[in-house]
């Protein structure tokens, strides 16, 4: 386990994320005292999920692995009931602990089953994509989808560590590695400009699993992160800022049944986002411009169909953020300088609407 970035996240519980190659060794380390260890995984990262039992095996732990649907369809109530199910059968104690190997929505399912056993166990996120990374596994935010929307029953449970391994990179569909970098970039709008010029300077080397550029862009983003859910575990200022563009994102991921990766939703969204903020008078004509050329530049979308934004709008409602009929944007005020834009008129976000029409 050699060459391992190690960023500290703040706060009443907290914890490392590890960023390098070979990290599966550091598992053990982190759950001194635990006897069973449940791993969630789904089917395509089953062999991920053995070497993590074989680690732990080796350490003297009793891994108790459970596969799950991959991707949305596991992030249900009805999934957790089933993990919770097997964590009775095979009599998780306090003291026992769980693991969610895969990518967003696995982590995310892993956490919640972890903040509702026993009303909290340790739980530790070995995320395999590079949203996981930089997203999902970083802040301590757990939870499901129901029928009504996305991540709308959940807790906030921060593990007891992160172990961002990028061997799991290697062997990641290109198109879910760029979905995770529409994440990657809107760190660069909201608070790291530097990640905006290294993906303009070499967009090649960006989407380049085993290059250094890629390395840094995943560890500025995780940086970011980590700073602002330091300061606010909960939610209730600063870590809505993270939320930039996903207001009309889960809109489109909730539309579409969750067919379409997080990724490229937020892609969208972060358009959306800049096109408000600058009808609003708070942005100015360039750095709008610039939020499609980036994501462009990555391959990812920047539109979504031209007559859904009546179908869009009550789902948009529904959003964490809004305050009774009021909807709550995050929008920039210049380039790393994020605010709120509190919008009730509705001709105003259908001629937004119009920058992401196709």
């Amino acid at each position: 386990m050699n060459d391992v970035t190690r960023i500290p996240v703040a706060g009443d519980r907290p914890y490392d994320v590890l960023v390098g190659r070979g990290l599966i060794d550091a598992l053990p380390t982190l759950l001194d005292g635990a006897v069973r260890v449940a791993i969630l995984f789904a089917a395509p990262l089953k062999d991920r999920a053995d070497a993590v039992a074989d680690a732990l095996t080796a350490a003297g732990l009793r891994p108790l692995p459970i596969e799950v649907p991959d991707a949305e369809a596991g992030k249900t109530v009805e999934v957790a009931a089933r993990c919770w199910d097997q964590l009775g059968a095979a009599g998780f104690t306090r003291t026992d602990a769980v693991v969610g190997v895969g990518g967003g929505a696995v982590t995310d399912l892993a956490g919640f089953v972890a903040a509702s056993w026993l009303r909290g166990v340790r739980w530790i996120p070995v995320p395999s994509s590079v949203l996981g990374m930089v997203d999902a596994a970083v802040g301590g935010k757990t939870g499901v989808n129901i029928g009504a929307g996305k991540n709308l029953v959940g807790a906030f449970h921060p593990p007891a560590g992160v172990l961002c391994d990028l061997d799991l990179l290697d062997s990641l569909p290109a198109d879910d590695l760029r979905a995770g970098l529409a994440e990657v970039a809107k760190c660069g709008f909201i608070a790291d400009p530097a990640i905006l010029d290294l993906i303009e300077a070499d967009p090649a080397a960006a989407t380049d699993p085993s290059g250094a550029v890629l390395r840094e862009l995943i560890e500025r983003a995780i940086l970011v992160k980590a700073k602002v859910v330091g300061e606010d575990l909960r939610e209730s200022g600063l870590r809505e800022i993270l939320n930039y563009g996903h207001t009309l994102a889960h809109a489109i991921e909730k539309t579409e049944n969750y067919t379409w990766r997080h990724g490229d939703a937020v892609a969208v969204g972060v358009v959306y986002a800049a096109e408000l903020g600058r009808l609003a008078g708070r942005l100015d004509d360039d750095t709008a411009a610039r939020h499609a050329a980036v994501l462009t530049l990555l391959g990812l979308p920047t539109s979504y169909r031209a007559d859904a934004f009546a179908e869009l709008l009550p789902v948009m409602r529904i959003d964490k953020k809004a305050r009774a009929d009021t909807l709550r944007f995050v929008v920039l005020d210049g380039l790393a300088k994020p605010g709120i834009l509190a919008v009730d008129d509705v001709a105003l976000l259908e001629r937004a609407y119009q920058a992401v029409a196709q």
